[in-house]
């Protein structure tokens, strides 16, 4: 992997990691303030974290001229398959087995993590990678 590589994937973890704080933070507010059930808790952080996610990883990861309606589209369909297996993978460890909801939680962040960056890197952004205004400046850490 070249330092490119290196660094792209370290902005996107840095990203991952600031959007799993939103993640667990709104989670948090719908599941213990606000008692809301806990599939649509999970389901409400998890879309604000997607959408936090990919505005930020779009520009400063990817740096794509990729049109906004077709990548978003495309992290769509990630989400159509990602979100019920996760939801019901939350419900059967969480819900069923009685697993700490929190745990739970963490676990389909890593898999989604994983997933999704390769998914991005390579489905989505393939194409496009480095191409919007930000690629032509140079970074201090890619010179």
């Amino acid at each position: 992997m070249n330092r490119q590589e290196l660094w792209r994937s370290v902005k996107f973890l840095l990203f991952s990691i600031s959007a799993g704080v939103l993640q667990m933070a709104s989670f948090a507010v719908f599941n213990e303030l606000l008692h809301w059930p806990y599939w649509g808790s999970y389901l409400l952080a998890l879309i604000l974290s997607v959408l936090w996610n990919f505005t930020f990883n779009r520009r400063y990861t990817f740096r794509s001229t990729e049109n906004v309606a077709r990548a978003m589209t495309l992290v769509f369909l990630y989400y159509c398959v990602f979100t019920p297996l996760s939801t019901l993978l939350e419900h059967r460890l969480a819900g069923v087995a009685g697993w700490n909801e929190y745990l739970v939680t963490g676990i389909n962040m890593v898999l989604n993590f994983i997933t999704e960056f390769l998914y991005q890197r390579f489905v989505v952004y393939r194409k496009s990678i480095d191409t919007n205004d930000r690629a032509k400046k140079p970074e201090s850490i890619e010179e």
